[in-house]
């Protein structure tokens, strides 16, 4: 009812668990899945995996995934982000914040600060590791600040005022960081930094 009260959006499926969630998908082509992290069958983190692995196979864009979680750190909403997710709103938000949230989803941008993504992962401990130079080496220097300072959290605001250039120019250095390192978008970023120990 919430959604579909709005003038921009609509729900054009809905799965009844995990393992559902990938024909859904399949069939209606969504750009955004509400996924629940708590479902029988397969969960929500199986779901989104599948998601993601399906849209792979398939050739087509994946749909941004937003994982609804009851807790703000609870370790389903970090799987869930390293299996594809682009972020998560807790059970309990306000109806404004979920439309919010997809909005900004759609527009590209992950529904958490990153800075909270990155608690997240410092909560929940990190991968192996992994060498920075061979991890950043397509990067350009320029690149590789910007990418220590988005996975710290800094909003493109505070990397324009961090490195004295504008925000259009961070914007196109994110953007380049992004394709350059096969990430989707800021929350894989801190990921793929906290994963590999690079910050």
């Amino acid at each position: 009812m919430l959604i579909d009260s709005q003038d921009d959006m609509t729900v054009v499926g809905e799965a009844a668990d995990g393992a559902a969630a990938p024909a859904m998908v399949a069939a209606t082509d969504p750009d955004i899945v509400l996924m629940d992290i708590r479902m029988p069958v397969a969960d929500g983190i199986e779901g989104t995996r599948r998601v993601v692995e399906g849209s792979t196979e398939r050739g087509s864009d994946r749909p941004r995934i937003i994982v609804l979680t009851t807790f703000d750190l609870d370790e389903g909403a970090a799987r869930a982000i390293r299996a594809g997710a682009s972020g998560f709103v807790l059970k309990d938000a306000e109806p404004e914040f979920l439309l919010s949230a997809i909005r900004t989803v759609q527009g590209g941008t992950a529904v958490i600060a990153p800075a909270a993504t990155a608690e997240l992962f410092q909560h929940f401990g990190a991968g192996p590791g992994g060498d920075r130079d061979v991890l950043l080496a397509d990067l350009s220097d320029r690149e590789r600040e910007i990418f220590l300072l988005a996975a710290r959290g800094l909003s493109n605001a505070e990397i324009a005022a961090h490195e004295f250039v504008s925000d259009a120019t961070v914007k196109t250095h994110v953007s380049r960081v992004l394709g350059k390192l096969g990430l989707r978008d800021r929350v894989q970023l801190v990921v793929f930094a906290y994963e590999h120990r690079l910050v």
